[in-house]
């Protein structure tokens, strides 16, 4: 956005994920950065408040104040939040920055005559390096000029709305998809004996990839219910240009299998893989 006067950005709604969205922001030079935290979580107003984000009571506060509107949410919920942005007449720039298919990313689009995509790809942006936030769409380099000079790299594309989201998706297929299909393997060679010769085999012909095993049950366990609703999105992206969904609807099923662990951060791979083989519950 222009420099003068700086933007003003509201964030809907700054979880782990969003909240170095919103503190990046900050530190890019944004006037300020809003948070709405009715109904949301201890956990979430402590982590906007660690941020420097300023709270204001309702979402019309928000909309009204708000020069841009980053939404960041889970896949399923990112519809709501646009149609409840909308609903209030907002006339500034929504950036839709969710794990959508690209035809959802149009639909949401549609209800603004300003409207930037976006897909994040990597962890939460709390050093450099590890984090971007793709955009497309007529204003996307003005909008990612909120970020010069912060921990999170801004790329915009080429592409009207769609593109940023179909850039994510296709990522997060081979990274997300390949982790859940990885632990399907292991836990049938476990079920059927083979386990130990599966092993052997990896060392000789796929070096790293039963490290790279035992490293995914441990770094997805605790986050993997945060993924249905994007491989359902990945599964529609897939149908939509005419290729196997099935991708997207398996990793979704395995995933779902792990959604127990949600809380637990040092589950073992003999748990993971318990659960993913025959829908063991997980302790708590």
């Amino acid at each position: 956005m222009p420099a003068t006067p700086p933007a003003t950005v509201g964030v809907l709604h700054p979880g782990a994920m969003g909240v170095t969205i919103a503190a990046t922001c900050a530190a890019g030079g944004a006037a300020d950065v809003l948070w709405c935290p009715a109904g949301r979580s201890p956990e979430s107003i402590d982590r906007a408040g660690a941020a420097g984000l300023t709270a204001v009571d309702t979402l019309v506060e928000l909309v009204e104040r708000s020069d841009v509107i980053v939404s960041v949410c889970p896949p399923d919920a990112a519809l709501d939040v646009a149609d409840a942005v909308a609903t209030l007449g907002f006339s500034g720039v929504f950036v839709d920055a969710n794990a959508i298919a690209p035809e959802t990313a149009r639909s949401v689009g549609q209800r603004f005559d300003r409207f930037v995509d976006g897909g994040i790809i990597g962890p939460p942006a709390v050093r450099p390096g590890i984090t971007r936030l793709y955009l497309s769409g007529d204003e996307a380099e003005r909008v990612a000029s909120l970020w010069n000079g912060s921990l999170l790299d801004v790329r915009p594309i080429v592409g009207g709305p769609g593109a940023a989201s179909a850039l994510k998706i296709a990522y997060a297929t081979w990274t997300k998809v390949s982790s859940a299909m990885l632990l399907a393997v292991r836990a049938l060679a476990r079920d059927e004996g083979v386990e130990a010769a599966l092993l052997d085999e990896w060392a000789i012909s796929q070096p790293g990839t039963a490290e790279r095993s035992e490293a995914t049950a441990q770094m997805t366990a605790f986050k993997a219910w945060r993924f249905d609703g994007e491989m359902a999105e990945i599964a529609a992206t897939f149908a939509a240009n005419g290729l196997p969904p099935g991708f997207g609807e398996a990793a979704r099923d395995i995933f779902g299998r792990m959604a127990g662990f949600k809380g637990v951060d040092d589950a073992t791979l003999d748990e993971v893989l318990d659960a993913v083989a025959a829908g063991v519950e997980p302790r708590a």
